[in-house]
């Protein structure tokens, strides 16, 4: 059996013309009577758990999503796989979310849609097919979870919408698609990767994304200091920063509040090889943490995560 939980997005959005553009309109009844065939891939339990935009999840709404989740796949044994619709804009904080605190055993697909129902060749129906096979495939099981977009498959923890408009809008710029599913078939190309899951008691720490820009000198990390528990900054390259900047950045490690430096740049990670002030190197010998294979808002997720879960600065950092 495979539970479809619908959170809302573009994929139950139509133009509202009072209201001058697309709005939630869409039940999880209507998505699947408007998705042919999907009754004849596996049973379904539709469960409206929320209709609105992606934009409008907080902190504690990602967390009561991933509760949610939890409690469906802890019931009696017949979910086989879970489905979550979700509006694309804050998609991928939600999957790596996911991925990284649920037991990878049954899979989790997450997917939604670029276009509304109202628009010429909306994806919503093709997407959300695509999601309940994947979920429903043998193949499946082990992978946690994992992103359903336009034909691709991604972990979860890596999964990133890399285009505001395109339907093809997710992939992997950390890592790769690992499966692919059309009129052929479910297809994976990757073997599983069991992660060890983080499971903290709850999602409380409070974690700053500051950008850096050039010239900067710290302005806006000293602002975000007194209420967040960490900070990711975003980089130049491969993860420097403007020198005036590193005062604030010292500031935040003598209150022991970890300092991750991801980049700004779309591919790559943060290599420290620059040894000037406020170069790479420099940075992590202060004692800053590099993000990793990691974009910003997943960095700024993972850190989220390892504090709540009681990683704490200088006794131990985000995996």
């Amino acid at each position: 059996m495979i539970h479809l939980i619908f959170t809302g997005g573009t994929i139950s959005m139509r133009r509202d013309e009072q209201a001058g553009g697309n709005v939630p309109a869409h039940g999880g009844d209507d998505l699947v009577r408007l998705a042919p065939g999907l009754s004849a891939i596996a049973p379904l339990v539709i469960d409206d758990w929320a209709r609105q935009p992606a934009c409008h999840m907080s902190q504690e709404r990602h967390w009561a999503l991933r509760n949610h989740v939890r409690e469906v796949m802890a019931r009696d044994g017949a979910v086989t796989g879970v489905v979550v619709t979700h509006g694309t804009d804050t998609l991928e904080e939600t999957a790596y979310l996911l991925d990284r605190t649920l037991a990878a055993e049954i899979p989790v697909a997450v997917t939604g849609a670029m276009l509304t129902s109202s628009d010429a060749g909306w994806d919503g129906p093709r997407n959300l097919t695509d999601a309940v096979r994947i979920a429903a495939a043998p193949e499946s099981r082990g992978r946690g979870t994992m992103v359903v977009f336009a034909g691709s498959v991604f972990h979860g923890r890596e999964a990133v919408k890399l285009h505001a408009t395109d339907p093809d809008a997710f992939g992997a710029p950390h890592g790769t698609a690992v499966g692919r599913v059309d009129a052929g078939g479910v297809r994976f190309a990757a073997a599983v990767r069991p992660v060890t899951p983080l499971a903290p008691p709850h999602l409380g720490a409070r974690v700053a994304l500051v950008p850096m820009v050039v010239g900067d000198e710290g302005t806006l990390l000293d602002l975000a200091r007194p209420g967040h528990d960490g900070v990711v900054i975003i980089g130049f390259g491969s993860g420097n920063i403007p020198p005036g900047a590193l005062p604030a950045i010292r500031r935040w490690i003598a209150e022991r509040k970890p300092v991750v430096l991801a980049s700004r740049c779309p591919e790559g990670q943060v290599t420290p090889v620059y040894a000037f002030e406020g170069g790479g190197a420099t940075l992590i010998r202060e004692g800053v943490i590099p993000a990793g294979p990691r974009t910003p808002s997943q960095a700024r997720m993972e850190l989220t995560i390892a504090l709540s879960a009681g990683v704490r600065y200088g006794t131990g950092s985000p995996a």
